[in-house]
């Protein structure tokens, strides 16, 4: 009997535990979550070694066993477009799925541009976003600088539909591109975003694709593989910025100084157009402006620019808005009431750790009212212009903030490892690609670091022909950098560009690899501005490779390139791949010799060619937009779309 008392409370254990295991899927399966149509399906997890799994989805059903680490995968067949359906695994179930088209969009800060960024500039076509057959999918940012992961973080945003709610905070480029592939097409769409500000190219390639060639670079990750120095580091990181803005906020006269009625004609006045303040901690500015009886109490939106680095802004002693670093529009909403008949007072603190306080130049500083006060593209009918004049106070100097902040993210390999890999074997149609800010200082090695990263990508999806669209960065004074106020010149006479070259790898890496096209943005910058605005526009020429690529529409147009050259004499004749928008005077435009010093040169357009007029009597190189922002670039081609920088030799 008790042999038997004991043969059965194991048997009911052993049903016990059975009934307890449970699969479990990654995190980029979840209710809504859109799933690539025909293409094989992969879905994978982990389980007890040895237990069954069963998935079905859209009637197919596929069964395998978890392997002894408790690993466990299976392909769906391939499936058209179509949905919800419903996707089981075990007692699993994630409801509402989705077939279509799945885009991987990744980068730095350029890809995370928010919808909410760039609203101003489409305030109708935002409003208007409804779309349940776009969904929209963020991965978590997160670092390993221990090798790969097997998973990514939970996510706030688990594919919810293209709303104006949903996108606000989500990628520019791809709520735009997510649209216009559902417009284009009719099937569902996926957008997966995997981007971080200011990473460089190597933070996303895998160690192995970089050992042989870089080993130092892989070494540098090594050193960080001791977590008690890096927590060390960036605990003391934390504490020394916290203590630092405790000496500053005891000694600065933030009570007094943001007071309507506090009393500053003695302060000094300068011109925002021709100041900067050099130094650490914070200084105050005043403006008085004068609101008529009809804009008083109505609400409104103060457009300060964007300005370097942090600020937090007064109206009449009542705080509106702060940006903690410079690259943020500063758009500060006016409650109404506020505003009052007669004197106002617009009151700025400047908190700063580095470079130079100042505000950037060619950017709006208005109080906008209306209706249309959100838009800027056009802007606003009703505005009252802010005056350049401000009073100057200054308020705490401090001393340099120590700092020890590790920044992982910028490490070689760590991204590829925490947040690339575990995506891996997710189906997608292509892979959009918007980076090369971060490694403009020193592009030499961008394009073989370019050609790794589309190969270990490729490797690790087991897909030597997977689509990449490569963006081209955009026109930008790369001056405005440095944390210095730079007066904007044109840059008139040729000159080397780390953000030419960079492009020129962009440019050449999409040109000799199968399966990678180029969209360019080299008009769709902002001198002054980083992060440029006109993200629809981008979204669209990226839309246009994939039309080419993926869907193998052989019409469609990309942009421009030179399919023959012929020097005769001084004059130079580059031949285009499609027409060109006819003009009698091209810029942008450079040639050089056996030495190697490029001139400017006369060009025109004809037909499909630009016939170029050298001032050196036996050219051999031609460039065009050579420059971080030819503002003159004029050549286009009859689709709209630009002539891209290039260096060709003759």
């Amino acid at each position: 009997m008790k042999n038997y008392r004991l043969l059965l409370w194991a048997t009911m254990l052993a049903c016990s535990v059975t009934l307890e295991a449970k699969v479990t899927l990654p995190q980029l399966f979840q209710n809504g979550m859109v799933m690539q149509r025909n293409k094989a399906i992969p879905v994978w997890g982990k389980a007890d070694a040895g237990e069954a799994v069963a998935v079905t989805l859209n009637k197919k059903k596929v069964e395998t066993t978890a392997d002894a680490d408790g690993r466990w995968r299976v392909d769906l067949p391939k499936m058209k477009a179509g949905g919800p359906f419903q996707l089981t695994v075990n007692e699993l179930t994630i409801d509402n799925v989705l077939i279509g088209d799945v885009w991987l969009l990744s980068g730095q800060s350029n890809i995370d541009v928010t919808i909410e960024r760039v609203y101003p500039n489409y305030p109708d076509e935002i409003d208007h976003f409804s779309l349940d057959k776009v969904r929209l999918f963020r991965v978590q940012n997160e670092t390993s600088t221990h090798g790969v992961k097997d998973d990514i973080r939970p996510t706030n945003i688990n594919w919810k539909p293209l709303t104006k709610e949903n996108a606000w905070f989500f990628s520019a480029v791809g709520s735009f591109l997510g649209k216009r592939m559902f417009e284009e097409t009719g099937v569902p769409q996926g957008v997966i975003v995997n981007s971080w500000g200011g990473t460089p190219i190597e933070a996303w390639i895998s160690a192995d694709s970089l050992k042989n060639d870089y080993p130092m670079l892989v070494k540098r990750v090594e050193f960080f593989q001791n977590d008690n120095y890096v927590k060390a580091q960036m605990q003391a990181n934390g504490e020394a910025s916290r203590r630092w803005n405790e000496m500053l906020d005891k000694a600065d006269n933030v009570q007094q100084f943001t007071l309507s009625s506090y009393q500053d004609a003695d302060w000094q006045t300068i011109d925002q157009n021709n100041w900067s303040w050099r130094g650490t901690g914070t200084v105050w500015l005043r403006q008085h402006i004068t609101i008529d009886k009809e804009h008083a109490g109505k609400p409104a939106r103060l457009l300060l620019g964007t300005l370097y680095d942090q600020d937090i802004t007064y109206l009449n002693g009542q705080r509106i808005g702060s940006t903690g670093y410079q690259y943020p529009p500063r758009r500060y909403d006016i409650p109404e009431g506020l505003l009052q008949e007669g004197d106002n007072v617009i009151t700025i603190r400047f908190i700063n750790k580095n470079g130079a306080v100042h505000f950037i130049p060619e950017k709006p500083y208005m109080l906008c009212f209306g209706d249309d006060r959100f838009s800027q593209n056009p802007m606003p009918k009703d505005v009252i212009p802010l005056s350049p004049s401000w009073r100057f106070h200054l308020g705490v100097e401090m001393p340099p903030c120590p700092g020890g902040d590790v920044s992982l993210q910028n490490l070689p390999t760590t991204l590829y490892n925490a947040v690339l890999y575990p995506l891996a074997p997710y189906a997608i149609s292509g892979v959009v690609w918007y980076q090369g800010e971060s490694n403009t200082g020193n592009p030499a090695p961008y394009a073989d670091y370019l050609k790794k990263l589309i190969g270990c990508w490729r490797d690790l999806w087991q897909e030597p022909q997977m689509p990449f669209v490569v963006t081209q960065l955009a026109n930008y004074d790369g001056r405005q950098q440095t944390g210095f106020p730079r007066p904007i010149v044109y840059q008139a006479e040729p000159g080397n560009s780390g953000w030419a070259q960079l492009r020129e790898a962009q440019r050449t890496v999409a040109k000799n690899m199968d399966n990678v096209e180029l969209a360019s943005a080299i008009d769709l910058g902002e001198t002054v501005d980083i992060h440029p605005l006109r993200k629809r526009e981008v979204a669209e020429r990226i839309a246009l490779c994939f039309d080419r690529m993926v869907y193998n529409n052989k019409k469609v147009r990309l942009m421009p390139e030179i399919v023959s050259t012929k020097v005769e004499g001084s004059t130079v004749t580059l031949t285009f791949d499609q027409p060109l928008r006819p003009s009698a005077e091209l810029f942008e435009f450079e040639v050089a010799g056996a030495d190697g010093r490029f001139q400017n040169a006369k060009a025109r357009a004809e037909g499909s060619s630009v016939i170029i007029t050298s001032p050196i009597t036996t050219p051999t190189r031609v460039r065009h937009a050579w420059k971080d922002n030819p503002l003159r670039l004029n050549a286009y081609a009859e689709s709209g779309l630009p002539v891209g920088p290039f260096e060709q030799e003759l």
